[in-house]
């Protein structure tokens, strides 16, 4: 085994390796088989582990991206039929949530719903096609493969499996429910999803590395963003403004949800009970935002303004 190991040192590169059949290294340096992975030793070992807590929530954000941007483009498309855009946004979460879980199950190991993986190391892990050594300078070895086995990929299948959920179900609901829009109107929220997967599974296959360092604060940016332009939008002033409507409570709660996901992504905390104090700052901005509208409105502003002059 030692003279095995020896040998396979020598691969040059940061993801070849040699393939180990019956508990003995075979072959040349070269690509490791899918679900596999070259270690110190540069021998592929196949990927046992189960997915850290971040992994998971990474996963997560990622499946949350296109349900997302359903219940936007339904809202945005639904004009002033609630009930209409409620079954839509029920469609597009039942979607994705029977998309996610066959996603599951056909992933290794097949028929569960849990998945083995190889651990996350460094961003170049989700950028392997860039790192092909060419030992001569002349020569390349080609050792692309999923480093990160299988956190790029199976977002990637999702989005498909969503893809086509969404065209089994949703154009025949909207033709039923939708009779108060237009015959183009009513299936506007579909062309828009016609748009955007396309779109996230540019940014998933380009941006995967990036996303995985970084969803965290684009979670509680993008949340802290939309929930002030929400509430300035709808003239939230006072705590009576905010829960005059249930639809309102509705939102700040969902965006609350996201401030907590992305505050115990960024904590990186695997045991949820130490992350609990950190909660009690979820509330925080819609606190302040409440506090200090009245000082920036802006016809106070306007009319401090014409009165000095």
């Amino acid at each position: 085994m030692s003279s095995g190991v020896a040998v396979s040192s020598t691969c040059p590169g940061l993801y070849c390796g040699r393939i180990m059949v019956n508990g003995s290294v075979e072959g040349e340096c070269g690509v490791c088989p899918r679900g596999e992975r070259a270690n110190i030793q540069k021998v592929c070992e196949r990927c046992i582990e189960s997915p850290e807590l971040y992994d998971w929530l990474y996963l997560g954000f990622m499946a949350m991206l296109p349900l997302v941007l359903h219940w936007f483009f339904i809202e945005w498309y639904s004009g002033k039929k609630s009930s209409s855009a409620l079954l839509q946004h029920a469609t597009a979460m039942l979607e994705c949530s029977v998309s996610a879980v066959v996603t599951l199950l056909l992933t290794e190991p097949v028929g569960k719903l849990s998945i083995r993986s190889c651990r996350v190391q460094m961003l170049s892990d989700w950028y392997t096609m860039l790192y092909n050594p060419s030992p001569d300078y002349v020569n390349t070895l080609h050792c692309t493969q999923e480093a990160v086995y299988p956190l790029y990929t199976i977002v990637l299948i999702y989005y498909a499996f969503c893809l086509v959920m969404m065209m089994l179900l949703r154009p025949l609901l909207v033709k039923k429910i939708a009779c108060g829009l237009g015959k183009t109107d009513r299936f506007r929220s579909i062309y828009a999803a016609l748009y955007f997967f396309p779109i996230v599974t540019v940014l998933q296959a380009v941006g995967g590395g990036l996303l995985y360092y970084a969803f965290p604060y684009i979670i509680l940016v993008l949340s802290l963003v939309t929930l002030a332009v929400y509430m300035s939008a709808s003239e939230i002033q006072s705590f009576q403004s905010l829960i005059s409507k249930k639809k309102r409570l509705v939102v700040l709660f969902s965006h609350w949800l996201l401030h907590g996901y992305g505050i115990i992504s960024i904590c990186l905390l695997d045991k949820l009970e130490l992350s609990l104090p950190l909660l009690a700052l979820v509330p925080g901005p819609t606190l302040f935002y409440i506090a200090t509208a009245k000082f920036t409105e802006p016809s106070r502003i306007l009319s401090e303004g014409s009165s000095r002059h």
